[in-house]
């Protein structure tokens, strides 16, 4: 997934080899699966694959791209998984990186590839077809489903207090030694190592941010986010610079963090109070950062 893991737990020092190894047996399956970093991986073969041809996917695979279009379609579109020509294009896949930004054609003949309606996706027989160019990216929810593989293979050995972190997307459970909660800090855009957005404490429950502050290049004086909008082909070009989502599953706060940030402030607050989602997000105004918080989420603040 090019980032690294980290897991904090309470269990027997004889355990601890054995838990490692599940630990990455199950990130190395969702890389096997879903990374289109690998060439080898599932979900290459299938981008590869032929107009016409059927895949029958494996099971997490399956779960991750149901979850996928169920999101697509409740946002219209602001979230697509489709959206892999357009992620290569703008230099932020395996394409690698580049320096300026693509002219409106190229932009076109990568939409054009785009859109998730084209995906015919059997849920049930777990199959997947190619329709011709379909670029599927499941980076924006893979992640998270890596944290929620790790936390449920832990709570299944019986490991009631753990702390799980891929990639900064997190998921935590029962507590720590001495009995305090796992506290996790929602980082301040533009802010120092003791400023944090907020604080909460994770039992049950997970978080993820997507932020256009971390992944980005700049040309002619512009910069452009990795967050792209698959509506316009284009990255994402408002004030807000992150969104930071709770969810019971992890897989969700990753996806609900990207598709809110593609929507904007206003359409994603919207939509985040119509969904009851806890969410916290930072915009920029002039220099300066400012929140805005969903009921839901503060609802789950830890008090100063």
């Amino acid at each position: 997934m090019g980032t690294r893991w980290s897991v904090k737990l309470i269990a027997r020092a004889s355990a601890l080899a054995m838990l490692e190894r599940g630990i990455q047996a199950r990130l190395d399956e969702v890389v096997a699966q879903m990374s289109t970093w690998e060439a080898d991986s599932d979900i290459s073969r299938y981008n590869r694959s032929a107009a016409g041809s059927a895949h029958t996917l494996p099971a997490g695979f399956a779960e991750v791209m149901a979850a996928a279009l169920a999101l697509a379609a409740d946002t219209d579109g602001a979230y697509d998984p489709s959206i892999g020509p357009l992620v290569d294009l703008w230099g932020f896949g395996p394409a690698g990186a580049r320096e300026a930004a693509p002219d409106a054609l190229a932009v076109a003949n990568a939409q054009a590839r785009v859109g998730w309606r084209r995906l015919r996706f059997d849920a049930a027989a777990r199959s997947l077809e190619q329709p011709g160019g379909a670029y599927v990216d499941l980076s924006s929810i893979a992640k998270g489903y890596g944290v929620d593989r790790v936390a449920d293979y832990l709570l299944e050995q019986g490991i009631a207090d753990c702390l799980v972190e891929v990639g900064g997307e997190l998921r935590g459970h029962g507590r720590k030694p001495d009995a305090s909660p796992w506290r996790v800090a929602v980082e301040q855009p533009g802010g120092g190592d003791d400023e944090a957005a907020a604080v909460i404490a994770l039992d049950g429950l997970a978080i993820a941010t997507s932020g256009d502050y971390r992944r980005y290049f700049d040309a002619d004086g512009q910069r452009y986010s990795h967050t792209l909008d698959p509506r316009s082909g284009r990255p994402i070009a408002h004030p807000l610079a992150s969104v930071t989502v709770l969810h019971a599953q992890c897989m969700q706060a990753d996806a609900l963090a990207t598709a809110l940030t593609v929507l904007g402030a206003h359409a994603g607050m919207a939509y985040a109070n119509r969904h009851g989602l806890a969410a916290l997000f930072v915009l920029r105004e002039g220099d300066a950062f400012v929140t805005r918080t969903t009921p839901a989420f503060v609802a789950r603040q830890c008090r100063p």
